[in-house]
C-alpha cells in the first residue's frame, strides 16, 4: 500500500485518480484551494485519510501547504495535478505574479522543493506544451502592475521542464511528466475528444505500479506510453534557468540533497 499526495484533487482527474487509487487500497491525502471545495472533495472521494487546503496562487500558501504536508507523514508519491487553464482577469497574485504561472509553474517548484522527498514525482502537462515558449522572458520579468503574456502553453512546458530537472539532480527518485489528452472535464469541456479514463490512469499506474515501464525518470508520457515532447525542456541551460527563475521569485532554492 502506497501513500500519495494529490495537488487540485477536488475534482477533474485530479479527484478520479484519486477515487481510484483509494480503491485500489491505497492511502491518499486530497487537496483543495478552500474549505468549501475541500468539503466537496472528501464527499465524492470516500475513503481519503484527508484533504489539505491551500491557494496555490500564493507563496505563502503553498509554503504552509508543503508544512502541513510534512507534518501529516511521508508521501511515497506525490502527483502535481492542481493546474488553471486561463486567467481571465489577467490580474496579478498577491505576490504580483502571474496567476498561470503561479499555480501551474511555481506551486510545483515550491512543492518540489519543501515537501520531503518521496520516491515518485508525476507532473501533469499537457499537449499544448509544444507550442510553448523556451525563452522564459515572460516569466523572468514579471513584474508587479506590469501585464504579463504568460500562456497555459508556456506552463505547461515548464511543468516537463521541472520534471526534467528533478529526474537529473534527484537520481534516486521516479520524477516523469503526463499529458492527459484532451478529456471532457470542467477544464477541457464536455466536447473534448479524448478517453476520459486514460486520462487518469496514467498518473496512478506512475504513481504506484511496479511495472518496468513505470519505474523510470525524466519521461513524457501519454496514455502510459512515452511520447513526444518539445526536445529544448531536455536543455540543461534551460533548466538551470527556470530553477533559478522559480529560485528568485519564491525564495526557496531548490535542494541537490533531500531526505
Amino acid at each position: 500500500m502506497a501513500r500519495i499526495f494529490i495537488t487540485g484533487s477536488a475534482d477533474g482527474l485530479g479527484q478520479m485518480a484519486a477515487a481510484l487509487l483509494v480503491k485500489q487500497g491505497h492511502q491518499v491525502v486530497l487537496h483543495a484551494r478552500n474549505a468549501d471545495r475541500g468539503r466537496h472533495a472528501m464527499g465524492r472521494v470516500p475513503g481519503a485519510e484527508r484533504v489539505l487546503i491551500s491557494d496555490l496562487s500564493s507563496i505563502e500558501e503553498t509554503k504552509n501547504l508543503a508544512t502541513e504536508a510534512n507534518s501529516s507523514g511521508h508521501f511515497d508519491a506525490v502527483i502535481h495535478n492542481a493546474g488553471v487553464y486561463q486567467d481571465s482577469t489577467h490580474d496579478p497574485t498577491v505576490d504580483g505574479l502571474p496567476l498561470l504561472f503561479a499555480v501551474n509553474s511555481l506551486a510545483p517548484y515550491i512543492l518540489t522543493a519543501l515537501i520531503q522527498k518521496p520516491e515518485r514525482l508525476i507532473y501533469l502537462s499537457s499537449g499544448m506544451h509544444l507550442q510553448g515558449s523556451s525563452k522564459l522572458d515572460g516569466i523572468a520579468n514579471t513584474k508587479p502592475g506590469v501585464r504579463n503574456t504568460v500562456t497555459y502553453s508556456d506552463t505547461k512546458l515548464h511543468d516537463v521542464i521541472l520534471c526534467k530537472a528533478v529526474a537529473r539532480k534527484w537520481t534516486d527518485v521516479y520524477a516523469n511528466a503526463v499529458n492527459p489528452g484532451w478529456v471532457p472535464t470542467r477544464m477541457g469541456g464536455s466536447s473534448a475528444p479524448d478517453n476520459l479514463e486514460k486520462g487518469f490512469q496514467t498518473q496512478v499506474w506512475l504513481a504506484v505500479s511496479n511495472d518496468v515501464k513505470a519505474k523510470v525518470s525524466g519521461r513524457y508520457f501519454f496514455h502510459q506510453k512515452e511520447d513526444r515532447y518539445l526536445s529544448a525542456a531536455d536543455d540543461i541551460a534551460l533548466q538551470e534557468k527556470f530553477i533559478s527563475i522559480c529560485e528568485q521569485k519564491s525564495g526557496i532554492r531548490f535542494p541537490l540533497t533531500k531526505y
